[in-house]
This record gives structure tokens, C-alpha cells and sequence, in this order.
């Protein structure tokens, strides 16, 4: 009684790998970019913004 190949396991598993990747991925990449990026660009530019209000000012 020989026993049936087992087949398309790997293609399920890359699937799922792959998929798993691109969640990840994407969830850290957002997860950056609001939570680290998008912060410390408006902290930059209010900086900016006030040192030429200040420049304007002075002169």
C-alpha cells in the first residue's frame, strides 16, 4: 500500500511566507513613518517656521 506524494505543500507555505512578509513589512513601514517620521518632520519644519518668524521680526 504505497502512500500518496504530498503535493503542493510548498506552494502553500511559500504563499503564506510571502504573504506574512508583505503584512509585517507594511505594518512596520507604517509604524515608522507615522510613529518616527511624520513627528519628527513636523517638529523640524515648526522649527523652522518659528526661527523665520523670528528672523522676520528682527528685521
Amino acid at each position: 500500500m504505497p502512500i500518496a506524494p504530498i503535493v503542493g505543500k510548498l506552494r502553500k507555505r511559500l504563499i503564506l511566507d510571502i504573504s506574512t512578509a508583505f503584512g509585517l513589512g507594511l505594518t512596520a513601514g507604517y509604524g515608522y513613518w507615522y510613529g518616527v517620521h511624520v513627528p519628527s518632520a513636523r517638529q523640524r519644519d515648526e522649527f523652522y517656521r518659528r526661527l523665520e518668524e523670528q528672523k522676520n521680526l528682527a528685521a
